[in-house]
C-alpha cells in the first residue's frame, strides 16, 4: 500500500471544529463535508487539495469532539494520509474506522514543509520526502489495520468476513 502527494502543513492542536466547522454538521454527505474541510484554518484548502495529497500536523491532531465527520471530511477531499506528531485517540480510532490512513511520526512532522512532495510505503512505514531527499520511519500498520484501510473502512472489512 502506497501514497504519493503534495503536503499541506498545519500546527499543533488542530481540532475537529477546525477540520469541519460545526455549522456544516447538518449533513453527513461526504462531498458537502469535503467542500468545507479546513476552511476556518485554510479557506482555500478544499479548492487546492488534489487526490493523494497529504496533511501533516503537529501534536494532538484531531482533538476536540468525537464526531466521525472530521476524518470523513479529510478523506472525502481525497487526502491519502495524515501524518502528525500525535493524534487525539478518538480521532485516531475514527480515522481507521472510516479507512483514512494516519501515521504518527514526530520526525516527519517536524521536517516536512508546506508543498513538499512525499511518498509513503504503509507496509514498511517509510515516509520519503522527495523534495528534501530525506526519509523518516513511522511505525508500520499492523496487518489488520492495513486490511481495514484497504477495504475503505471497518464496516466494509467486516462485510468481507
Amino acid at each position: 500500500m502506497q501514497a504519493n502527494g503534495t503536503v499541506f502543513v498545519y500546527g499543533d492542536n488542530v481540532d475537529t471544529d477546525v477540520i469541519i466547522p460545526a455549522r456544516y454538521l447538518n449533513s453527513s454527505d461526504p462531498k458537502h463535508l469535503a467542500s468545507h474541510c479546513m476552511e476556518d484554518i485554510d479557506a482555500a484548502f478544499a479548492q487546492k487539495v488534489r487526490p493523494g495529497d497529504i496533511i501533516v500536523g503537529g501534536s494532538n491532531f484531531g482533538c476536540g469532539s468525537s464526531r466521525e465527520h472530521a476524518p470523513l471530511a479529510i478523506k472525502s477531499c481525497g487526502v491519502s494520509c495524515v501524518i502528525a506528531k500525535s493524534f487525539a485517540r478518538i480521532f485516531y480510532r475514527n480515522s481507521i474506522n472510516i479507512g483514512l490512513a494516519i501515521l504518527e511520526c514526530p520526525q516527519a512532522a517536524e521536517n516536512i514543509r508546506q508543498r513538499d512532495e512525499i511518498s509513503i510505503d504503509f507496509d514498511s512505514g517509510v515516509i520519503t520526502n522527495k523534495t528534501r531527499e530525506e526519509t523518516y520511519q513511522a511505525e508500520p500498520f499492523p496487518e489488520f489495520i492495513r486490511e481495514i484501510i484497504n477495504a475503505d473502512g471497518l464496516l466494509n472489512s467486516l462485510s468481507k468476513c
